[in-house]
C-alpha cells in the first residue's frame, strides 16, 4: 500500500492490520530493557549514545524520521510517509494517501534539543485499550549525545500487556539503532534543519 493508490485499496490492509497487530511486534529484543511489566502495563527505557551534537541528533530524530524509521513498522509500508510535528498537540502521523492517514502519537511537551514527550499507543497499541506516555530525552555526552527513550503503557489486553512488553521494546530498540546509524553514517549530509529552504513542517518535499 503506497501513496497515490485509490483509497479503496486501503480497506483490506486496514482490516488485516487489526488481526496482525501483535505479529508486528515480533522482533528480536536485543538490548531490551523492560523496567517492569504486569498484566495492566509495562515500562520501557532505552539509552543510545550517538556520535553527533545534541541539536543534530534531535533534528534527525524529529525532522528526518522518514529516513530512519523502519518500513516494517509502518501501516503503509513506507517510512517516508511518517512525520512528527514537534509542537504541542502536534501529530506523529503517517499519511496513507487519498486523504487517509493515522495518528500514532500526539506531542504533549517539547523543548527543542532537550526533550520530546508524546502520548498514545504506538502502532498496533493504538488498536488496543491502552494509553501510553513516550519521552525522548537528549543530553550531551563525552562522545556526542545520549538519547533516552522511555515508554510507559497501561490498559487492557486479553492475556495481559506484559505478554508483549519485550516485543514492543525490541521494536523501539530497532528504531533507536537505526537512528544512530542514520546520524553517524550520514552526518549532516541528510539532516534537514528547520531554517533550511527545503524544510517543511508538514514533512513534505
Amino acid at each position: 500500500m503506497r501513496k497515490g493508490k485509490n483509497l479503496m485499496t486501503h480497506e483490506r490492509p486496514l482490516k488485516a492490520f487489526s488481526a496482525l497487530a501483535i505479529a508486528c511486534f515480533i522482533v528480536t529484543a536485543a538490548d531490551a530493557d523492560v523496567l517492569d511489566a504486569a498484566p495492566g502495563g509495562f515500562t520501557i527505557s532505552h539509552k543510545t549514545e550517538i556520535s553527533a551534537s545534541r541539536i543534530d541528533v534531535y533534528h534527525a530524530a524529529v525532522d528526518n524520521i522518514g529516513d530512519w524509521w523502519s518500513d516494517d513498522h509502518t501501516l503503509s509500508g513506507n517510512a517516508g510517509n511518517m512525520t512528527i510535528d514537534a509542537r504541542t498537540q502536534g501529530c506523529f502521523c503517517e499519511v496513507l494517501g487519498e486523504g487517509a492517514g493515522v495518528v500514532h502519537l500526539t506531542v504533549t511537551f517539547v523543548n527543542p534539543g532537550v526533550i520530546l514527550r508524546l502520548s498514545g499507543g504506538l502502532g498496533p497499541l493504538g488498536l488496543m485499550g491502552v494509553s501510553g506516555n513516550m519521552t525522548w530525552e537528549f543530553e550531551d555526552s563525552e562522545n556526542g549525545t545520549i538519547i533516552t527513550l522511555n515508554y510507559a503503557v497501561g490498559g487492557y489486553l486479553p492475556g495481559g500487556l506484559d505478554s508483549i512488553a519485550e516485543a514492543v521494546d525490541g521494536v523501539l530498540v530497532e528504531q533507536m539503532t537505526s537512528l544512530k546509524a542514520f546520524v553517524e553514517v550520514n552526518g549532516n549530509n541528510r539532516i534537514v534543519m528547520p531554517d533550511e529552504p527545503n524544510y517543511r513542517k508538514d514533512g513534505g518535499s
